[in-house]
């Protein structure tokens, strides 16, 4: 039973964190690592799929491990987060409740920028198809 609860919960998390690349208000690392925390007590293969996903697990990974993310990330994150902010504040029918929409872009911003910037890993060319093919 306690196996299912944390699966299910791990699901839920992942579902959230997933609902947090798009929504600037909603995080998603603290997410991805319950879900991380909560598939390895209760789904083996639900972990080892989470933590071998191509873009996901080496992100979970990296942070785990305090490598940190690249500065583009960051820069992405914070390029898509303020806007997303403002848009946010300007559609808010509370106008004094615009400015509290502050707090969680300065808190993430401070986050973002005081996690360890790690260089960003080169890609490995792709072979041509007739590279492929002569093989």
């Amino acid at each position: 039973m306690i196996r299912f609860l944390y699966t299910t919960l791990g699901s839920v998390a992942l579902g959230l964190g997933f609902l947090g690349i798009f929504l600037p208000l909603l995080p998603t690392t603290p997410f991805l690592l319950l879900a991380a925390f909560c598939y390895l007590r209760g789904s083996a293969r639900m972990h080892a799929w989470l933590m071998s996903h191509p873009v996901l697990g080496p992100y979970i990974r990296d942070f785990q491990e305090g490598r940190g993310i690249p500065l583009q990330s960051k820069c992405i994150a914070l390029a898509l987060m303020w806007p997303s902010l403002a848009v946010s504040a300007w559609i808010m029918p509370v106008a004094w409740a615009r400015w509290l929409l502050l707090i969680p872009g300065i808190g993430v911003s401070i986050y973002l920028w005081r996690l360890p910037t790690r260089a960003a890993t080169p890609r490995q060319p792709t072979p041509h198809h007739d590279q492929i093919n002569r093989e």
